[in-house]
């Protein structure tokens, strides 16, 4: 039987037999080959979905900064603090020691502030035990920080008349002109109601029962009128800021979305908030200034920029594209965002271990590094700097990326990182190469971000005048943020100026730092 079955085997590979074997054997190697393509391009997208559901959970339940700052990191360490100081007062131990502060001694209060001194007599000037007077030597002084809600108070203004007996004529002091002419709100009233709902993002509503706490009536249909009213009193200001921003030689743009009522329709739709910073390597107080519009249409930055030549930075929204087509009287040069072409590699290394993204994220670090060491450096100094230290790590990492793309899947999460720096490549590197121009678009994308926040609170805009408004009073809000004036205090004497004040004047009033020469208003 054996022997059978190997004489059938044997005549089984004969050689015709194999013969009639070999294009089966073709169609197999072609057949695995194809699977082969196919469970590749599988991995490649499997793999590219693994990052976006990773990157969407980071969104939806984490933090969406690429790396926690210090606060953030220390939010669980404050709950466990807070935790134990309720633990120990509620078994009355002692305070547990905390960590030293980097500073020595207690805590500055500010000099500003109103000083409200008591006094702490001890109930008798005699001695307790010989009952001699005592005598003062010196004082102990402690601080505490104190706060006092909003207080309502009514300033009374009287204005005497007197007459004339022989010529039978009466003589008072006139009424200042008001911003709100006839209002019961003083100046101090209407920059509360401003900074409520502009910097602090509170609806009216809340406004409204924080002031019924005083017993005090203010309805939200009276503060929306007293807002429309200063809104359009505020516009020049917010013109002006504009006119002194396009004069600058290098801006930041972003634009974010914000939600618009749409009556007809009983819903929201979508607009948008533009905005536009200047410069902080460049000289001059800064300067931010929002602009609210309908869509996210690029024609929106191009009426805005119209007439304006520079560099400006910008992301890759493909809106912007059309400002950098050159003519002979509009000249925009794009700057490319390090911060977003890192992020690329961040979100490929934030869904696991990636060597490659890792490596990228390193040699990006090193340009920030640079900057880092530059930041008191002058102009001349810093482009320098630059050329010496930026450039060459920028080139290596230039052929260091185009290595690595030949041997990466296309449409893989690397190919896409690798893809969006080599492609803007000519405006990532435009920084270097001078002394002035920013390396990333931070600066617009911080002084935006109060506003993405804030709007959860007051989920929409009512109307499209109404976003303008908001958008012309958050300039000015902001603008004194970066100038380190205090928005509350400016505003209430600018509300307290603007009635009488002259268009000629109007730089006085706006919320930056004085400089040298600015050019006047016409």
């Amino acid at each position: 039987m054996k022997s059978l079955n190997k004489t059938a085997i044997s005549t089984h590979f004969s050689a015709p037999a194999g013969e009639a074997l070999s294009p089966q054997i073709s169609s197999h190697d072609a057949e695995i080959i194809r699977l082969t393509e196919i469970i590749r391009s599988q991995d490649i997208k499997i793999q590219a979905l693994i990052q976006e559901v990773a990157y969407l959970r980071r969104i939806r339940y984490g933090v969406k900064s690429e790396a926690m700052t210090a606060e953030q990191r220390l939010l669980f360490d404050e709950d466990v603090v807070q935790d134990i100081a309720a633990v120990e007062s509620e078994l009355k131990l002692p305070a547990t020691p905390v960590a030293p502060r980097s500073r020595a001694g207690r805590q500055v209060l500010p000099e500003h502030l109103e000083r409200v001194e008591v006094r702490h007599e001890p109930e008798s000037c005699t001695c307790p035990a010989c009952q001699s007077n005592l005598v003062k030597i010196g004082e102990d002084v402690s601080e505490q920080l104190d706060v006092e809600p909003a207080r309502f108070f009514v300033i009374r203004h009287i204005r005497p008349q007197y007459a004339c007996r022989q010529c039978e004529t009466i003589t008072a002091a006139p009424v200042a002109p008001a911003v709100i002419d006839g209002s019961l709100a003083a100046p101090g009233l209407l920059a509360w109601v401003a900074i409520g709902k502009y910097l602090d993002h509170l609806p009216l509503y809340r406004l409204e029962q924080i002031a019924a706490r005083q017993q005090v009536n203010l309805s939200r249909s009276t503060m929306s009128e007293w807002t429309g009213r200063m809104g359009f009193a505020l516009q020049p200001l917010a013109d002006r800021l504009m006119e002194l921003l396009k004069q600058r030689q290098v801006l930041h743009a972003d634009e974010t979305p914000v939600k618009q009522l749409d009556p007809g329709a009983g819903k929201t739709k979508r607009a948008y908030l533009w905005s536009y910073r200047s410069n902080d390597l460049d000289a001059g107080p800064p300067i931010v200034v929002f602009d609210y519009q309908a869509s996210r249409s690029g024609q929106h930055a191009r009426d805005f920029l119209q007439g304006w030549q520079g560099s400006l930075m910008v992301d890759d929204y493909g809106g912007y594209k059309k400002l950098f087509a050159r003519d002979a009287t509009h000249v925009v040069t794009e700057l490319g965002c390090w911060a977003h072409a890192r992020r690329k590699f961040f979100d490929l290394q934030v869904t696991g271990a990636h060597p490659m993204a890792e490596e990228a994220l390193r040699r990006i670090g090193q340009l920030y590094a640079i900057e880092e060491e530059a930041s008191a450096m002058d102009s001349v100094g810093r482009q320098r700097h630059r050329q010496e230290n930026s450039l060459p790590i920028l080139t290596d990492m230039h052929d260091w990326l185009i290595r690595l793309r030949t041997s990466t899947a296309n449409n893989s999460g690397l190919a896409r990182a690798i893809d969006y720096s080599l492609g803007r490549w000519a405006s990532l590197i435009r920084y270097a190469q001078t002394g002035n121009l920013p390396i990333d678009n931070n600066p617009v994308e911080n002084a935006i971000r109060p506003i993405a926040i804030g709007k959860k609170n007051w989920l929409f805009t009512g109307s499209e005048r109404a976003g303008k408004r908001a958008a012309a009073i958050q300039s000015l809000f902001a603008t004194a943020k970066l100038n380190g004036i205090e928005p509350a205090a400016w505003l209430k004497d600018t509300l307290e100026k603007l009635p009488v004040w002259t268009m000629r004047r109007i730089d006085e009033l706006l919320p930056i730092k004085p400089i040298a020469q600015i050019p006047t208003a016409s």
